[in-house]
């Protein structure tokens, strides 16, 4: 795959914050393993750094408390595990943010069914938002929902298309509060997402609903 087969890309908004480090974690994963994958939104992902580096640079300097090395080293040893500057995608289907969280490629995925030939496995991320790996079957659907928040859905192989668009490998899907779909998977082959949430989904069906506490969707 080249980065000319991405057609749906990460937003400026995204890229400044990811680049900030003010994203949640499951956020910054999902846009570190799509920029591993995309060469267009890492140019431009490193054109908002250098920005950032040459701003840094003009600032003016304030004293510091004698303790604030000491207090900074606590707050990273306490804090969630910081997700690593995006690299190269590898041989497997997993890039390489996604393996250093799943331990390996897909033979390592835990996957739990959610019905319907439909499987996730939960990611450990910190609280403020979660991700998820999602295996569609060719030609199955995900149940039709709505957004509480702002979803990203990248897809790592194969493809499913809903009311917006057509998304393949490397193609990110951002959907928010005024989004509501049903994606299905194209028949060529299973589709398998890494998806990021920071709030539940909104489901229609009365046993997806059902299934939502159990399920952390």
């Amino acid at each position: 795959m080249t980065t000319h087969d991405i057609n749906h890309h990460l937003t400026d908004k995204l890229l400044m914050a990811y680049s900030a480090g003010a994203l949640p974690e499951a956020f910054s994963l999902a846009v570190a393993t799509h920029v591993s994958m995309c060469d267009e939104c890492r140019a431009r992902l490193g054109a908002y750094e250098s920005l950032g580096g040459a701003v840094l640079e003009r600032a003016e300097t304030v004293a510091m408390a004698p303790d604030s090395l000491g207090a900074t080293m606590a707050r990273i040893r306490d804090g969630a595990p910081v997700v690593e500057p995006p690299a190269p995608r590898t041989r497997g289907v997993l890039p390489a943010p996604l393996c250093d969280y799943v331990g390996g490629d897909l033979d390592e995925v835990r996957w739990r069914s959610v019905g319907m030939g439909v499987k996730q496995a939960i990611l450990p991320t910190s609280r403020d938002a979660t991700a998820r790996l999602l295996f569609i079957p060719a030609g199955a659907a995900v149940p039709d929902h709505g957004h509480r928040g702002t979803e990203l859905t990248l897809v790592l192989q194969g493809a499913f298309v809903d009311e917006t668009a057509r998304y393949g490998p490397g193609d990110i899907g951002i959907a928010d509060e005024d989004l509501h779909h049903m994606p299905v998977a194209d028949i060529g082959a299973d589709c398998i997402c890494l998806a990021a949430t920071d709030a539940p989904l909104r489901f229609r069906g009365v046993i997806p609903r059902l299934a939502q506490p159990f399920l952390r969707i």
